[in-house]
């Protein structure tokens, strides 16, 4: 791919609209009001865009022009005279007129396009960067407010709004413009009778209108109900571990279902109301011609072909306008606002403070009613080693955040001298290389890098070395190799002040005191160090201890090994056991073309056989009825009532031919609205049915999908890909069929009257099927790309917002913020050229159908001796329609094949390997297992196939009631061990509970009888009642007691306290 221009960059487009906001912020304060983020966006982006509305406005004047130079040519052919060669050469003028324009036309347009496309761009691009701004800035009480999904669902879903809303916001002003001036127009071809036609125009302007507010309220519920539902996503995403060993994946299913059904029926609203906007435009120009021409006849007026054509040309300039880009212009600005305000809300979330070299500023914070911490004082000295020790619950870690500047007291002052470091209680790997997540930005310098592995006991860590690449989350590692990468990226930083935060609780005892002797006390000797612990033998070695107990506090000074504190370390020789590291897999892109069996998967998601054949008997029923209800036989039915209508005897035949016509229209209203809600609603129903499937593969499938596959890349799919589904997919699926039945119904009526038009569609045809063919080759493989170059984007959002305090600590926020302006011009590069090639189809396209025109008109005056006015008239208004709908039709089939790689990736979703069955015929007695008898009998356990077993012939048996404890080094196996039997992956041997072989059970046969207490504890977003008891299966007394039994809790912790997302620890 090319690289992104430099006024297209990320950062570029990012900062300057952020120097607009701060202004605005500045200025609101000034004013005592809330910042308008709308005003900002027209500060930065007036200038540009409104050059841009030159393009249309000129469009929009040569399609009023051209209908006139239509009428100046079939008037000739009215008063033809064949000697007039002077007529004749004037004839020829209008003719290229009428050729010049449509390649005008043509030009015009695809600028327009192509530059209001790219303006959308960059309001998109500029409005991502900042939201990334945004969230690395967040503190504590903001991230409560907000969650992973919410920022997702911003990301992918309401910055594509602005490049909806840029495509059609000029229509605002240049659609009454142009229906005053067709107005004129009209009014001098055919005087008061286009009263009534363009009184139906002015009829359905407000009805869409009011159509796109109802869009805008349906489009604010749905876009809270989504985040709700990429919230509850990205928790299962991330707990899924927990959920399957706790066999709740059927009430976390019926959770996600409970929001996705509430989200489709807001969907379905707003689909009906794009159904019934849609359905207006196709109806609305038979019914103004039948309407304009009914009242033209009736008011004793003999009507000609020019008039005919002229009339009927200047509606259909003005009808495409008024009732279709001037409604999409008010649903996208309706659209638009909803988003700007979410986005906005963001922005205005509370931020951390800047912090100084030498101090932290305080910000108020109270989380609870009682403070975590009460007076609070100590110092540490250069070379000092301070030990924090106390129950869970009693603030050490706060302790930390406070002096990180992540908490802040309500009085008292932290200063510091010197830059932090900080490797925090819950290790946070992003995704890459272990040598870049220690190296963390800085350069490599191979003596001291060899140190700090050597010091964090890393040298062996894995068989390929510190290049293997890691999955999301650290995925691929053990919790204990997981914390010696954190702590080697803190001790490579080289800061003035450290703060560990418990780094010795995921690691065995062994490798503990190898990285408290060698790396704590070792290289970090020379720094002051606060160590948060829980192990008590290495107080000895520190220079002051703080006790944190509830409320309380003592400190401790040392000074000597008199006061030292007796410990017993345990010991043992064992040889470390590599855990096989699984490899983060590309992001898989199909080739090729999108089979039928794709369009027909799509289909019968949303609906039956019958249905489907009922749709298409609708489809064809509203445009068999709608083109008889042409102008050509309107007008003949009306002329011929017109002339009968003075011979009393013949009345009767008049009034037949009038209701013929009435019934033909209405026949037409009612088939065109019954399709367009029908085929709506067989779409979104099969994004509803494709998105349960996909959900239901997700829990099916094993562990290890989620180890290899980033969060980002599963949240692309229920994110962007599912919004395709919901919205532009149905929309542009129903817009290709209307337009591809009126294209061939076009060129039926037109080839009826003029046969020999069909000379130059034929070839026409076959070189709009080449230039197809060649374009959807490369365009296919372009939107699949931007599809995949996506996922970078969300998977580099969702780790930011996992390790926030890290990056903070080591103050990383500009380095981050440039990876993601990284991947963001790497999916505008996509994406540009994506834009550029649909433009260069589409301008080939008109190009050629220009020719077509240029053809049709100078063959009309070269047979000019064998047409009448009324043929030359349809041949050519046919043939100027053909020109911009051939190719949207064209243009349409390609956008929806490339739509269909949205499909094609949630299909392949659907089709996830999946892991044993929950349940079995086989089933153990209902008091299973009675006596906890375990057995291991030959167990080798790998967490894929064809890798080498991380457990080898084990065979153990553990009797009823005892208690074992299970010891290794770290990544020895001992997870695997519960691994395997939980079945997260199939063991091979026996393994028995109870004399019931756990590989003939179902897995929640299994799990339901198991519990579990995790090594990486998961909590989810909402209240502690919830957290404890997901599903409300106990009553708030075993609640209690158990909180009593673990927390020992006390009154104050009687209100329920809601967990925020920041907390996900």
């Amino acid at each position: 791919m090319y690289k992104v221009l430099p006024e297209d960059g990320s950062e570029r487009l990012g900062e300057d609209l952020q120097w607009y906001w701060d202004q605005e912020v500045q200025w609101a304060a000034k004013d005592l009001r809330t910042p308008r983020l709308t005003r900002v966006l027209i500060a930065c982006y007036w200038r540009s865009y409104s050059v841009i509305g030159i393009f249309t406005l000129i469009e929009e004047i040569i399609k009023v022009i051209q209908p006139v130079l239509l009428g100046k040519l079939i008037r000739y052919f009215e008063s033809y005279d064949p000697d007039n060669m002077d007529a004749l050469y004037e004839a020829c003028g209008y003719a290229a007129g009428v050729s010049l324009s449509t390649l005008g036309l043509a030009a015009l347009h695809h600028l327009y396009f192509y530059h209001v496309q790219r303006a959308g761009m960059k309001i998109r691009v500029a409005m991502c960067h900042m939201i990334y701004r945004k969230a690395l800035c967040l503190n504590s009480t903001a991230l409560g407010k907000t969650t992973t999904g919410q920022i997702v669902n911003l990301l992918s879903n309401d910055v594509n709004k602005f490049d909806e809303v840029t495509i059609f916001l000029h229509f605002l002003w240049v659609g009454p413009l142009q229906a005053a001036a067709v107005m004129v127009l009209l009014w001098y071809e055919i005087g008061p009778s286009c009263l009534a036609g363009m009184a139906v125009l002015v009829f359905l302007m407000p009805i869409q209108t009011l159509f796109g507010r109802l869009f805008s309220s349906f489009r604010g519920t749905t876009a809270a109900l989504t985040d709700n539902r990429i919230r509850t996503m990205n928790e299962v995403v991330s707990g899924i571990r927990i959920i399957k060993m706790y066999a709740w994946e059927k009430p976390f299913a019926a959770l996600v279902d409970e929001v996705r059904r509430k989200e489709i029926s807001k969907i379905m609203k707003s689909s009906y109301l794009r159904g019934l906007n849609m359905a207006s435009f196709f109806v609305a120009s038979k019914i103004i011609v039948f309407i304009t021409f009914t009242v033209y006849v009736l008011m004793g007026n003999r009507i000609s072909a020019s008039r005919v054509f002229v009339a009927v040309s200047l509606y259909g300039a003005v009808r495409l306008t008024v009732t279709l880009f001037f409604p999409n212009a008010v649903e996208k600005v309706s659209e638009a606002l909803i988003s700007i305000r979410r986005i906005k809300n963001f922005l205005m979330l509370e931020e951390v403070g800047c912090c100084s070299p030498t101090h932290v500023p305080l910000w108020s914070q109270q989380a609870l009613d009682s403070p975590t911490l009460q007076n609070l004082s100590f110092t540490l000295r250069s070379e000092q080693l301070l030990a924090v020790i106390g129950p869970v619950g009693a603030g050490k870690s706060s302790l930390l955040s406070t002096i990180l500047g992540e908490l802040t007291p309500d009085k008292g002052v932290v200063k510091f001298k010197g830059e932090l470091t900080y490797a925090s209680q819950q290790p946070w790997i992003f995704p890459g290389t272990i040598r870049s997540n220690i190296l963390f930005g800085k350069a490599l310098h191979p003596q001291k890098y060899e140190r700090v592995l050597r010091a964090c006991a890393l040298k062996r860590l894995l068989p390929d070395g510190d290049l293997e690449v890691i999955g999301d989350r650290g995925a691929t590692l053990s919790g204990g190799q997981k914390a010696r990468v954190s702590l080697a990226r803190a001790v490579y930083q080289d800061a003035d002040i450290y703060l560990l935060d418990d780094p010795l609780s995921a690691v065995d005892a062994e490798v503990g005191k190898h990285l408290f002797e060698q790396c704590i006390c070792g290289l970090l000797r020379k720094k002051p160090r606060i160590l948060v612990t829980h192990q008590l033998q290495y107080l000895k070695a520190a220079d002051q201890i703080l006790v944190l107990k509830e409320v309380s506090v003592s400190v401790c000074m040392r000074t000597g090994g008199s006061n030292a504190v007796p410990y017993h370390l345990y010991s043992w020789v064992a040889h470390l056991v590599t855990i096989p590291v699984q490899h983060v897999l590309e992001e898989s892109r199909s080739e090729g073309t999108i089979g039928l069996h794709l369009y027909l998967k799509y289909f019968r998601a949303g609906a039956n056989v019958l249905v489907l054949l009922a749709l298409v008997f609708l489809n064809l029923l509203a445009h068999v009825s709608g083109f008889y209800t042409t102008t050509h036989e309107q007008l003949t039915c009306l002329e011929r009532g017109k002339v009968l209508m003075y011979s009393p005897d013949v009345f009767v035949s008049f009034c037949t031919l009038f209701c013929l016509c009435i019934g033909l229209t209405g026949a037409t209203i009612v088939f065109g609205f019954l399709r367009s809600l029908v085929f709506f609603n067989v779409l979104v129903n099969s994004a509803q049915t494709l998105h349960n499937r996909m959900f239901t593969a997700i829990l099916r499938t094993p562990v290890r999908f989620f180890d290899i596959n980033p969060i980002g890349r599963i949240l692309n799919r229920f994110s962007k890909d599912i919004g395709y589904l919901d919205s532009l997919l149905p929309w542009t699926f129903v817009d290709f069929i209307q337009v591809f039945l009126q294209i061939l119904g076009v060129i039926i009526v037109a080839a009826a009257v003029i046969p020999w038009i069909l000379i130059p569609v034929v070839p026409l045809l076959v070189v709009f099927l080449f230039l197809r063919r060649y374009f959807l080759q490369t365009s296919r493989d372009i939107k699949r790309l931007e599809s995949t170059t996506r996922s970078p984007v969300f998977t580099h959002l969702s780790s930011s917002l996992q390790g926030l305090w890290t990056i903070r600590a080591f103050k990383a926020q500009q380095r981050f913020q440039q990876a993601f302006d990284a991947h963001q011009d790497l999916h505008s590069e996509a994406w540009f050229l994506f834009l550029t090639t649909s433009r260069w189809f589409a301008l080939r396209l008109d190009g050629i159908c220009s020719i077509f025109v240029t053809l049709t008109t100078f063959g009309c005056l070269f047979l000019r001796d064998d047409l009448k006015a009324g043929a030359v008239g349809l041949a050519l208004s046919y043939a100027v329609t053909l020109v911009g709908m051939f190719q949207w039709g064209v243009r349409q089939s390609a956008e929806v094949e490339n739509m269909m790689t949205s499909v094609e990736r949630v299909v392949e979703y659907t089709e996830l390997e999946s892991e044993a069955p929950w349940e079995t015929d086989k089933r153990p007695p209902p008091d299973w297992p009675r006596h906890g008898f375990i057995t291991f009998d030959q167990v080798n356990f790998s967490y894929y196939a064809d890798s080498p077993p991380v457990l080898k012939n084990i065979t153990a048996v553990f009797r009823s009631r005892e208690k074992v404890g299970i010891v290794g080094r770290t990544g020895a196996g001992k997870s695997s061990l519960i691994s395997a039997l939980f079945r997260l992956a199939e063991p091979d041997g026996r393994i028995s509970i109870d004399g019931v072989l756990t590989a003939e059970i179902g897995l929640h046969t299994l799990r339901q009888r198991i519990s579990i207490i995790p090594q990486d504890p998961v909590l989810f977003t909402g209240t502690m009642r919830k957290n404890l008891d997901p599903f409300s299966q106990h009553t708030d007394e075993d609640l209690w007691n158990a909180l009593g039994e673990v927390l020992q809790l006390g009154t104050a912790a009687h209100t329920w306290l809601r967990i925020s997302h920041c907390f996900d620890v």
